[in-house]
C-alpha cells in the first residue's frame, strides 16, 4: 500500500531533487547524471521525519489528543518524533542512551519533549521506553524503523522522486545508506508504486555497523560460517535469516542497528530488481563527507556520506552501475541527512583519514560478498 493523505496532510517537506553538476563531472557527464533527493532538509534534519512524523499522525487520529508520544534513539528518530509531536499538540518523551551529545538533548527540549537518559546503548533506551508504556495506557512507542507505517511515510520520497526527475526519467540506480532497514523499506515500497521494480537499488553501510549486509549474505549463502561478532538467527515469522551484531565498530553511529528489520530483508530477497549490498571503511566515509562539504556546502552525517561514496569512487561506481556507451546512466543519490555533525566533527574526520592515508596501502571494500580496493582519495574531476 502506497502512502496516502486521504485523513490529514502529511507534515514533512518535498524536498528538492537536484543536479549535481560537481558529482557528473567527476564520474563524466557522458556516462552519468548525478541527482541528489536532499532529505537533509526536512525540518529535523533527516529523512527519518516522514515515516515517524506519519506514523504519529496516524496513531493521534486513532488515540486521540491525550496521545503520549514515546521514542528511544540515539539522536535522529528522536528528533523526528520530538518536531512531529510539537507540530501536532501532543505530548513527548525521547529516550536516549548516556552516550548521546548535549547538543540533541538541547534540540529536543528546544521543541517540548521531555528527554530521559537510560542505559549505555540504544536497546537499553528501548527497553526503559517500552516500560513506560506499558505502564501508560496514553502512550506510544515509536518506533525507529521496524514498522510498515513508517516504510510508507519514507516511501514518499520515490513518488517525489519519480515527478522531479525530468521527463519522468527511470533512474539506473538508486543509492542509500541501511541500518535498521527503515530507509530502504520505504525505498522498496516507493519503487514498487513507481513500478520501478527493476530499478537497481545499492545499500550502502560501513564496515562496523553492517547488520544489513550479514544478514542478506546470510540468506543468499546460508552454509557460510557468521563473521566474528556475529551470530545468526532464524526470524519465522518472514522466514529470512537475520543477523545480529555484539558491538558496533563504526562512528556512522546512526546505521548502529544491532540487528535489521526481517520484514525489509525479506523485501530486499523478494524484489525482482537487483539489490546490491556494499560495505566501506569509516575512513572513506569521513573523506566523502568532507569532500560533499567542499563539493556542496552541506555537512551530513557519516551514515549519509556513506551513500555517496560511489559518487567519488568512479572504480566502485563502475562496478556497481557499470558504463554503457549508448546510454547516459541516472544515478539518485538519497542525501538522508542527519543531526550528529558538525565542523568540530569534520576536523576530527580530516585528521583521520590523513593518519590512514599516511599509512598507505588501499581502501578494502566489499561488494556482495566480493572484495575491491580503491585508492585512498577521491576521484578528482575529469
Amino acid at each position: 500500500m502506497s502512502w496516502d493523505s486521504e485523513h490529514h496532510s502529511h507534515l514533512w517537506t518535498e524536498t528538492p531533487l537536484i543536479y549535481s553538476d560537481h558529482l557528473s563531472r567527476r564520474l563524466g557527464q557522458e556516462q552519468y547524471a548525478v541527482y541528489l533527493k536532499l532529505e537533509n532538509l526536512q525540518p529535523s534534519h533527516s529523512y527519518k521525519y516522514r515515516g515517524i512524523s506519519h506514523f504519529i499522525q496516524r496513531t493521534l487520529a486513532e488515540h486521540g489528543p491525550t496521545l503520549r508520544v514515546i521514542c528511544a534513539s540515539g539522536g535522529n528518530a528522536g528528533l523526528a518524533a520530538a518536531y512531529a509531536a510539537r507540530e501536532l499538540g501532543v505530548s513527548c518523551t525521547i529516550f536516549l542512551p548516556d552516550s548521546v551529545e548535549g547538543s540533541t538533548h538541547t534540540f529536543l527540549r528546544d521543541l517540548g519533549a521531555s528527554v530521559v537518559c537510560a542505559g549505555r546503548f540504544y536497546l537499553e533506551s528501548l527497553r526503559a521506553a517500552e516500560l513506560t508504556v506499558q505502564a501508560d495506557p496514553n502512550a506510544v512507542l515509536v518506533p525507529a524503523y521496524d514498522h510498515p507505517t513508517l516504510w510508507q511515510g519514507h516511501a514518499s520520497m520515490i513518488v517525489e522522486i519519480q515527478t522531479q526527475l525530468p521527463r519522468s526519467i527511470k533512474p539506473g540506480a538508486v543509492f542509500c545508506s541501511v541500518g535498521g532497514g527503515g530507509l530502504l523499506g520505504g525505498i522498496i515500497e516507493g519503487c514498487r508504486d513507481a513500478g520501478w521494480d527493476d530499478v537497481p537499488i545499492i545499500a550502502l553501510e560501513t564496515h562496523g555497523s553492517a547488520c544489513f549486509y550479514h544478514s542478506i549474505a546470510a540468506n543468499r549463502t546460508p552454509n557460510d560460517d557468521a563473521k566474528s561478532g556475529v551470530t545468526i538467527q532464524m526470524n519465522d515469522t518472514h522466514g529470512v535469516r537475520i543477523a545480529h551484531v555484539t558491538e558496533l565498530r563504526s562512528k556512522a553511529t546512526s546505521l548502529g542497528a544491532s540487528e535489521p528489520s526481517a520484514g525489509v530483508v525479506r523485501a530486499a530477497l523478494d524484489r525482482s530488481g537487483d539489490m546490491k549490498c556494499v560495505t566501506v571503511p569509516d575512513e572513506m566515509a569521513m573523506h566523502v563527507a568532507g569532500a560533499f562539504a567542499d563539493d556542496h556546502k552541506f555537512l551530513v552525517e557519516l551514515a549519509c556520506s556513506t551513500t555517496l561514496t560511489p559518487a567519488y569512487q568512479h572504480e566502485l561506481l563502475a562496478r556497481l552501475v557499470p558504463p554503457n556507451p549508448a546510454e547516459k546512466k541516472v544515478l539518485v543519490f538519497i542525501v538522508c541527512g542527519g543531526f550528529k555533525i558538525s565542523r568540530q566533527d569534520l576536523a576530527e574526520y580530516s585528521q583521520i583519514v590523513r593518519e590512514d592515508q599516511n599509512v598507505g596501502g588501499k581502501w578494502d571494500l566489499v561488494v556482495d560478498g566480493e572484495q575491491l580496493q580503491v585508492d585512498k582519495g577521491i576521484l578528482q574531476v575529469l
